[in-house]
């Protein structure tokens, strides 16, 4: 599944036509009428995206989130409102709640699923980075929060300059911010690193091909690790619900579909901003507070203190959300022949280099650790059997296709690596769900590994659970 979704609604129809829509892209999806009723399965389930009726008969939307708020393990669900043509005032109440965007049915389809793919991709990311800050608590080692700071610098991109001077004389007012104006030819050839500003708003043009070509801009700066995490709101002039989606497939944090509005933007710019900020004081504290005590001094990769206990974790919300996830023991071959021939200094280069191939050839979101002296643990969470086999096989051929460059060898040598993989999490099995949990998912990724040692090497074996 693609993800899970919670639609809540009174209206049985409403729910039946978005049930259809999101069951025929993949996702997982469950239904409450009512927000008392949601608020449990929220805080039971967790799942991944709210999709709420504006108005309920005990609250709405605005009110729903408001809720989620409260708890720590839900403030950061996203949450979408449908509802019919609201007025102004309604759409900032929820807006101002922390509703991520209001929707009016009927809601194109297009426009959705773009809309829900985004909130997914970056809840996902928000979510994994919250579970290594938890891993750091526990071990005593994370940075207290500090408070977001509210200025902001602010660039108006777009190709009508008279327009962006209008947009910025009506924004001024209503929001703290340094603005600058930029057209979209001009930032992709003089931007730096040291100019990049907090947040970029894109106003599309009204010609649909002039459109595409700003849009490039998302693309570069996604590409650009420096750049990866400055804010991106695209503002339509003209409603294009192809555009918006393609614009917030591409990487945009934000979308205004339905043109100018100073009040809303400046929400908007605000709501990106703090997520800017929290995501910067998640890996901020991970970073500080692991540096010196969980990670390996040699590979730089995580060490089994920290990894023990995230394993834990990615297990644990797991069982909660019915997600899988893929626990992969990887092991060099014949690497004490490497330190007898070469000595210690080569063995000690082939792990760095190891290291540096494990971490390309897997997702940023995945954790790699050194457990052992020429052993590696990989955690894949939100993966399934077929995509965790797929990584697995590319690491095999990514560590062998190459040969390694060490000293104490006048000609590069030849390195393979053995991996045992085991996946948990999976609700196909509910009865070993309830007993599972990182170490047993360990062991039995650990007892692949040997097999697969004893089958051959240079080769992935999957664990199977004892009958």
């Amino acid at each position: 599944m693609q993800g899970k979704i919670l639609i809540v609604d009174a209206i049985a129809t409403n729910r039946i036509v978005l049930k259809v829509k999101l069951r025929k892209a993949f996702y997982d999806v469950s239904y409450a009428t009512g927000m008392v009723e949601a608020v449990k399965a929220v805080r039971s389930d967790l799942p991944d995206l709210v999709i709420c009726a504006f108005a309920l008969p005990d609250g709405g939307a605005a009110a729903l989130r408001r809720a989620l708020a409260t708890h720590v393990s839900t403030d950061h669900i996203p949450v979408i409102a449908i509802g019919q043509q609201e007025d102004a005032a309604e759409r900032m109440t929820a807006l101002e709640a922390g509703v991520h965007d209001v929707l009016s049915q009927p809601v194109d389809e297009t426009l959705l699923l773009g809309r829900v793919r985004s909130l997914i991709r970056a809840h996902n990311t928000t979510a994994e980075w919250r579970m290594r800050e938890d891993t750091c608590r526990a071990l005593g080692l994370a940075e207290p929060e500090v408070e977001f700071e509210e200025q902001c610098r602010c660039v108006l991109v777009g190709s009508d300059t008279p327009k962006l001077q209008k947009f910025a004389a009506h924004l001024r007012p209503v929001l703290r911010a340094k603005l600058v104006l930029s057209s979209t030819a001009t930032l992709m050839r003089e931007i730096t690193i040291d100019a990049l500003p907090d947040v970029f708003v894109l106003v599309l043009p009204k010609d649909c091909n002039a459109a595409m070509e700003d849009l490039r801009l998302i693309s570069t700066l996604r590409a650009n690790a420096s750049a990866h995490h400055t804010g991106v709101i695209v503002l339509q002039t003209t409603p294009d619900a192809g555009l918006g989606a393609h614009a917030l497939d591409l990487g945009a944090d934000d979308l205004m579909t339905y043109g100018f509005d100073a009040a809303e933007l400046a929400l908007r710019i605000k709501a990106v901003m703090r997520r800017k900020r929290m995501g910067e004081q998640l890996r901020a504290s991970v970073r500080t507070g692991l540096q010196a005590a969980v990670f390996d001094p040699l590979t730089g990769l995580y060490n089994r203190r920290y990894a023990m206990p995230h394993l834990e974790r990615i297990s644990d919300h797991a069982r909660k959300t019915g997600r899988t996830f893929a626990v992969m023991v990887a092991d060099l071959d014949h690497f004490k022949q490497i330190n007898d021939a070469y000595g210690h200094s080569s063995g000690d280069a082939v792990l760095v280099e190891v290291a540096n191939r494990l971490r390309g050839s897997l997702r940023s979101s995945d954790m790699v650790a050194r457990i052992g002296g020429e052993e590696f643990l990989m955690i894949m969470p939100a993966t399934d059997l077929a995509e965790s086999q797929k990584a697995a096989l590319r690491i095999c051929g990514d560590i062998s296709a190459k040969p390694f460059v060490v000293p104490g060898s006048a000609a590069a040598i030849s390195v393979t690596v053995s991996i045992g993989m085991a996946i948990g999490g999976s609700r196909s099995r509910p009865e070993e769900v309830q007993l599972e949990n990182g170490l047993s998912l360990l062991e039995e990724a650990d007892s692949a590994l040997y097999a697969a040692k004893g089958r051959g090497r240079n080769q992935v074996n999957l664990g199977r659970p004892a009958a």
